[in-house]
């Protein structure tokens, strides 16, 4: 085509067939941060779940004996209030853990 559209594919050629290997720790980082995220995942899906529970019971119990909850609280602010608990319970945890997870392996890489 011309010189230009050559050059591009020459220097894109050249980009994914570099050289340069990396080394295996830098294969490992990625991965170790994959699992961090994965590890807090979990850990948040399971806060959220117990969080939903604690929340839920005694939301609905309130709503069915507290005179100001029955006449305040209609369905939609009951499901509010339960799901703000797990939603918050569940991004502090992952938050949490993922911090947790990358100090374990920051720990790990200055010994190596």
């Amino acid at each position: 085509m011309g010189i230009v559209s050559e050059a591009r594919d020459i220097w894109a050629n050249s980009r994914r067939n570099s050289i340069l290997i990396a080394s295996p720790a830098e294969n490992q980082k990625p991965m170790a941060a994959k699992e961090c995220v994965e590890e807090g995942v979990r850990a948040g899906l399971k806060a959220a779940a117990i969080a939903c529970v604690a929340s839920a019971v005694p939301t609905l119990i309130a709503v069915r004996t507290i005179p100001w909850a029955k006449a305040n609280l209609n369905y939609t602010g009951q499901a509010l209030v339960i799901s703000a608990a797990s939603i918050a319970t569940y991004f502090i945890t992952v938050d949490k853990t993922i911090l947790e997870c990358a100090r374990r392996n920051a720990q790990y890489d200055r010994r190596a």
